[in-house]
């Protein structure tokens, strides 16, 4: 009898101790990832997995985005995220309302610094979708704001997407009436500026973990 029940006991450590495989795509983002003001099935999230389908490259897209949060609330989020979902790859998203809000650049740069590091020491590869504020907020820190998104990148060595919002943002007929959040109208768009930078990650992982 204490043989077995050592044996069961040395399974479930062995159990316990072995790491979730690794899963899918999980999107970190604010707003502009979340689909604010529309369905969610019309985001440029979910387009994403129709168009992963499409391409023979079924991978699961875990859109863990919230309107309204910031690098300090996406990063408080990521543990949790990343034990939950295990994911292959973490696309970040954020930023915007720090700099809507005015918050420090240095301190945004840290917490963006900290999610590519915590999603890496997780086992996952990451891309950082960047963004740009309105001018009226003033040369140096606009230029600052920008800046951020390729100091992390070209530190951390990820790919960086500039600014997510390229050819949408400032078009009436792709954004909504707040003129800051896009339609279901300017979703493909947000996509087609997202997916070169996905496609070439997932053109270079094996083929088991694509499912090819």
């Amino acid at each position: 009898m204490n043989v077995l029940r050592n044996w069961l006991g040395a399974m479930l450590l062995c159990s316990l101790s072995v790491p979730a495989a690794a899963q899918g795509i999980l999107i970190v983002g604010d707003s502009i990832s979340a689909a604010f003001g529309l369905e969610i099935s019309d985001g440029w999230a979910a387009l994403l997995e129709q168009r992963l389908e499409a391409e023979n490259r079924p991978l699961e897209v875990r859109n863990a985005s919230v309107s309204g949060d910031t690098t300090a609330g996406g990063l408080a989020r990521l543990p949790s995220l990343l034990a939950q979902y295990s994911p292959e790859l973490v696309v970040i998203e954020l930023g915007g309302n720090d700099g809507l809000r005015g918050l420090p650049p240095d301190n945004m740069q840290q917490n963006l610094t900290a999610m590519v590091e915590r999603s890496r020491a997780a086992g996952a590869d990451v891309i950082l979708l960047g963004m740009r504020i309105p001018p009226n907020y003033g040369v140096r820190y606009t230029r600052a704001f920008e800046q951020v998104f390729r100091t992390v990148a070209e530190q951390q060595g990820v790919a960086l997407m500039p600014f997510v919002l390229e050819g949408v943002a400032g078009r009436s007929e792709l954004m909504q009436a707040d003129g800051i959040h896009p339609n279901a109208q300017g979703q493909p768009d947000i996509l087609e500026n997202v997916w070169p930078v996905i496609r070439e990650w997932v053109l270079a992982q094996p083929q088991a973990a694509t499912n090819d």
